[in-house]
């Protein structure tokens, strides 16, 4: 299916609409997701929303786990905390990395199912075995925190380092200022110069503002390093999912 869909969206669109029609079910998902962002086709949530139903209900984790996107963000249905906390539950359950990573955020915040941050934690570890960057980056958080766990500022930059390492923009960041606060301010300058390059606009507005008003000298001299890393980036159209 990657070889079909590696060219033109309006030359792929006609095999995976057969494809997905004939219930292969790594379709329905992708023809999904072009739905929601508009990829080759008109965007229509609705029809993403039901293509992603479609599959997760045959049993398909990655589906399960956007079916629950939908529900949390109102994609294409009324939002409904409660049933993405399902779906999130079975895309965990059947080794989505990123149904686990939703699961654990809902049982953080307590958000559609009831608030377990030991539960969260496991589901949170089971991801990030997979290498998923977003849990390890949370991984480093309830290690420096000591949630759950106990303290160990090593362990949080070693989580911290794989999530920065894996591409995730939070991880990058906490890398950085995790190596400033250790005296490796050069290491230090080329991740936070990464940080914008994948952001999102409020997390950058975040970083900076907390960069500049910093109590510590080292946090304070990566401000001048991300602000003119944020500038060379020039801001993108957002994707739809």
């Amino acid at each position: 299916m990657r070889d079909k869909l590696a060219g033109p969206p309006q030359q792929a669109l006609p095999w995976l609409g057969g494809a997905a029609v004939a219930g292969q079910l790594d379709a329905q998902m992708v023809l999904g997701q072009w739905f929601l962002a508009g990829h080759g086709v008109a965007r229509d949530p609705v029809q993403a929303f039901a293509w992603f139903k479609h599959a997760a209900h045959a049993g398909h984790a990655g589906a399960a786990n956007l079916a629950g996107r939908c529900y949390e963000n109102g994609w294409g249905t009324a939002p409904d905390a409660r049933a993405a906390a399902h779906w999130y539950t079975l895309a965990a359950e059947r080794g989505s990395d990123w149904g686990m990573y939703n699961l654990a955020t809902a049982l953080v915040l307590g958000r559609g199912i009831a608030a377990d941050r030991r539960a969260a934690l496991g589901w949170y570890q089971r991801a990030a075995a997979l290498g998923h960057a977003k849990s390890l980056n949370i991984l480093g958080g309830f290690h420096e925190d000591g949630w759950e766990v106990a303290q160990d500022p090593a362990r949080a930059v070693a989580y911290y380092r794989q999530a920065a390492e894996g591409g995730d923009f939070r991880g990058q960041f906490n890398y950085a200022r995790m190596l400033a606060l250790a005296g490796r301010e050069t290491e230090a300058q080329q991740w936070i110069r990464l940080v914008p390059q994948t952001a999102t606009e409020a997390f950058i507005d975040k970083m900076l503002a907390f960069l500049r008003d910093a109590p510590r000298p080292a946090l304070q001299r990566l401000y001048a390093h991300a602000s003119e890393a944020a500038q060379s980036v020039q801001p993108e159209p957002l994707a739809a999912a």
